[in-house]
């Protein structure tokens, strides 16, 4: 019973296609009907736990900041300069051996893409301009409400976590 305005064309229909050609495609196609827009905002399906004080927040920082983007960001939980990998031989090795020695609670704490939305200025959707630099700002959301689902165990763990959400009174059920 949606009201869907139009559907993407089959080229941007695929599971390769990026967010910014599928948000240059509606932002010009609300502009070929006559209603241009100044802001648009993605959010992706697979993000069960978007919360609408962080959508709120998120317009907020674009309009008070000037920035091109705004997007929802979270923590590792563990410090990435520890991060190993399994080589071709099946042994493990660091990615970082500089980091090994150095206890996990002094090393500096990144940030990752929570996968939930994406607020920005039309022009800088239509214009390709780079999300992931200066010219975009974060929302940092707090870990428990970040589950972005591409897989069967993403599913399983988002149902878990929905559980523990609803229990606390963190998500409306």
């Amino acid at each position: 019973g949606a009201d869907v305005p139009f559907m993407r064309p089959a080229a941007l229909a695929d599971d390769h296609t990026g967010t910014m050609a599928v948000m240059k495609h509606a932002i010009q196609w609300f502009g070929d009907q006559a209603k241009p827009v100044d802001h648009a905002c993605c959010i992706y399906a697979t993000a069960p736990f978007i919360q609408p004080q962080y959508l709120r927040a998120g317009f907020e920082m674009l309009e008070a900041t000037g920035k091109s983007f705004v997007f929802s960001v979270t923590t590792f939980p563990f410090p990435i300069q520890r991060a190993i990998r399994i080589n071709k031989a099946g042994e493990v090795e660091a990615l970082y051996p500089e980091n090994n020695l150095v206890r996990s609670q002094d090393l500096e704490g990144a940030f990752h893409d929570a996968g939930q939305f994406y607020w920005g200025k039309a022009g800088a959707f239509t214009g390709d301009a780079p999300i992931f630099s200066n010219i975009s700002a974060p929302i940092v959301l707090p870990r428990f409400l970040v589950q972005d689902i591409d897989t069967l165990e993403d599913w399983r763990r988002a149902e878990f976590m929905y559980q523990a959400l609803k229990l606390s009174g963190e998500i409306a059920t």
